[in-house]
């Protein structure tokens, strides 16, 4: 059994220590608001918090994750959390859907990064997450809306 501090609480996870974090919130855990997309890291809709730094969960072992706090798109719910999702139906961001926690949750560490960014802040911040239906425009203009408070 391994002990994992998830959205604030301990759960205990049966499961091997190199098993992908993703596959243990997903299927252990039934916090399925965290997207398998490549399996390779690449295109950022498993992205999850690990201690404050977004993560790709489909490439942490859960033995990386032990110890730290993991917070996932269910866990949001903080300020800068409710004002990434209300800025995110303002802007009307989402198309298909899929890639939008992971694309939340990069944005969020960005927020608490750097609460005023920039565009080239937004673009930098925000390039390793793919968003297949091409809707980064809406994205970065909802980072901007929630960053003001709107």
């Amino acid at each position: 059994m391994i002990s994992l501090q998830v959205n604030g609480k301990t759960q205990e996870v049966d499961a091997p220590e190199d098993m992908p974090l993703l596959w243990a919130l997903r299927e252990n855990l039934g916090l399925t608001g965290t997207k398998f997309g490549c399996g390779v890291a690449q295109c950022g809709a498993c992205t999850v918090h690990l201690d404050g730094e977004a993560v790709r969960s489909c490439i942490t072992p859960l033995s990386r994750a032990r110890g730290k706090n993991i917070v996932t798109i269910e866990g949001l719910d903080d300020e800068i959390g409710h004002r990434l999702q209300k800025a995110w139906i303002e802007e009307e961001v989402p198309q298909c859907g899929y890639c939008q926690s992971g694309q939340i949750m990069s944005a969020y560490v960005l927020l608490k990064e750097i609460p005023n960014p920039t565009d080239k802040n937004i673009d930098d911040s925000m390039t390793g997450n793919i968003c297949r239906c091409g809707t980064y425009q809406r994205i970065r203009a909802a980072i901007h809306t929630a960053a003001a408070g709107k």
